[in-house]
């Protein structure tokens, strides 16, 4: 399985294992990683789950569609590698993904 390793605004550290096919979303729901509120519940009609994906991994999971970089304008201070979770799927390609999860969501 592979892992996505989430680091909250205060340097907390939760590796977890995650299920190919989910989002970076609903395993971070499910592990109750703070920061991730997901209040659409993914269908990226919100910027609750906003998060920074480590540089090593931005080409990987690619830029955003037009749809979700719409919704990063109401993203806390997003930056160049920013994400909605809910939008990347988890895949053995991603094993290892480090995502910054910001002070506070938008």
């Amino acid at each position: 399985m592979p892992r996505i390793i989430y680091i909250t605004h205060d340097e907390q550290r939760f590796e977890i294992e995650a299920a190919n096919g989910a989002t970076v979303m609903e395993t971070a729901v499910r592990a109750a990683v703070p920061g991730i509120e997901a209040e659409c519940g993914g269908a990226c009609s919100c910027a609750t789950c906003h998060v920074h994906v480590d540089p090593a991994f931005a080409e990987i999971v690619g830029e955003a569609g037009p749809m979700e970089a719409d919704m990063l304008d109401f993203a806390w201070e997003p930056g160049p590698t920013s994400r909605l979770s809910c939008q990347l799927k988890v895949s053995d390609e991603l094993d290892g993904l480090v995502v910054r999860i910001p002070e506070r969501q938008g």
